[in-house]
């Protein structure tokens, strides 16, 4: 089993940036990924961006040039930092690892307001 805690969400003006922390905890040696999903209103989960073992990062074509994934020197904390936030950045994020399985943190918010 694998536990993923975040923080870091709130509300930001537009144009502000934010950084979320993911720090995960249990069964970690089998993590194999990691990264960060968001779900907004009316819309359907997707991926933000995700960072392999190896350190390989992938990102939504959206988010390209403004947020950036990276992993503490522990390697079970993952951050996502958020520049440049747009309104339509505003959901519920959330912190996912892949071992076996997927496992899922329990969100933060995010609202950039306009």
């Amino acid at each position: 089993q694998v536990q993923l805690v975040e923080s870091g969400g709130g509300l930001v003006q537009a144009g502000g940036s934010l950084r979320l922390s993911c720090v995960a905890s249990g069964s970690i040696f089998g993590i194999t990924r990691m990264g960060w999903y968001r779900h907004a209103p009316g819309e359907q989960r997707e991926l933000v961006a995700d960072i392999s073992r190896d350190d390989s990062t992938k990102y939504a074509d959206s988010v390209k040039g403004r947020f950036t994934i990276s992993r503490g020197n522990a390697k079970n904390t993952v951050y996502l930092q958020m520049n440049s936030l747009k309104p339509e950045d505003t959901a519920v994020y959330y912190c996912n690892a892949n071992t076996y399985r997927e496992f899922w943190g329990q969100g933060t918010l995010v609202t950039v307001s306009s």
